[in-house]
C-alpha cells in the first residue's frame, strides 16, 4: 500500500495516539492528531489530506460533533477520505454517511483498529474512494426487522452478495468468500441494481446507493 498523508482526530489521547503510531508504522504520513471538531476541521483544511480518521463523539456534548464535522470537510473536500470510528453501532451514523456521499467514507467500530489487517485495508479502501462498513453493523442489521420493502424483490443470494457490497467487499472478493465464480456474482450485482432500480451509470456510485438502501431497508438493532 503506498503512503497516505492522514488526519487523526479524536478526544482520547490513547486512542488518538495508538492509531496515529499504528498508522506511522505501517509508513504513513500523520499530518496532525487533534481532540477537537474544531481543531480537526483547522487541520484538515490547512493539510487537505487524502484521509481524516474521525472520532464521532467529541467535545463539547461528546455527542456527533466528530460526524457533523467529517460531513462537513467531505462536502468542503470529497477528494479527502474519511472514516468515522465509533465506540457502538449506530446505523443513523452508517446511513447519513453514505447518502450524502458516493465515495471515499467509511464507519468502523473502535475494536475493529485492533484488527490492524482489517484496519489497514479499509483505510486503504476509501483513501481510493471507496466504502468500508464495519461487518458487525452489517451483522447487526441483518437480524433485525425490516422496515421497507425496497429489497423484498431480492434473491436471498442476491441479499447476501448486497450484505458484503455493504462492508465493502470487491467482487472477487465476494466470489471468493461465497465460493461463487466472479462472473456469477458479477451476475448477481447485475440484477441488484436491475431490481433496485439503479440507473446505469458510474460503478462505485451505483454501489453506494445499493448499499444505502440496503442499510435503509433493515431495522437497527
Amino acid at each position: 500500500m503506498s503512503p497516505l498523508s492522514v488526519v487523526v482526530a479524536d478526544d482520547s489521547v490513547l486512542m488518538r495516539e495508538g492509531v496515529r503510531r499504528l498508522l506511522e508504522d505501517e509508513g504513513h504520513l500523520v499530518l496532525a492528531a487533534v481532540g477537537d471538531a474544531d481543531q480537526l476541521r483547522a487541520a484538515v483544511r490547512a493539510h487537505r489530506p487524502q484521509l481524516a480518521v474521525v472520532d464521532v463523539r467529541m467535545p463539547p456534548s461528546h455527542t456527533d460533533e466528530g460526524l457533523r464535522a467529517a460531513l462537513d470537510l467531505k462536502a468542503e473536500l470529497p477528494d479527502t477520505g474519511v472514516l468515522v470510528l465509533s465506540q457502538y453501532v449506530v446505523r443513523d451514523y452508517a446511513t447519513e454517511l453514505l447518502s450524502a456521499h458516493t465515495g471515499g467514507i467509511g464507519y468502523l467500530l473502535k475494536d475493529r483498529v485492533t484488527d490492524i489487517d482489517a484496519f489497514l485495508e479499509a483505510i486503504s479502501r476509501v483513501a481510493a474512494g471507496g466504502a468500508a462498513i464495519d461487518p458487525h453493523v452489517v451483522q447487526q442489521l441483518l437480524v433485525g426487522p425490516r422496515t421497507s420493502g425496497t429489497l423484498e424483490g431480492l434473491t436471498p443470494r442476491e441479499l447476501e452478495v448486497l450484505g458484503e457490497m455493504a462492508q465493502g467487499q470487491s467482487n472477487v472478493t465476494i466470489a471468493e468468500r461465497l465460493h461463487l465464480s466472479v462472473s456469477s456474482v458479477e451476475k448477481a450485482v447485475g440484477s441488484i441494481f436491475d431490481k433496485l432500480d439503479l440507473a446505469r451509470g458510474d460503478g462505485s456510485s451505483r454501489r453506494v446507493r445499493a448499499v444505502l438502501l440496503y442499510l435503509e431497508g433493515r431495522g437497527a438493532p
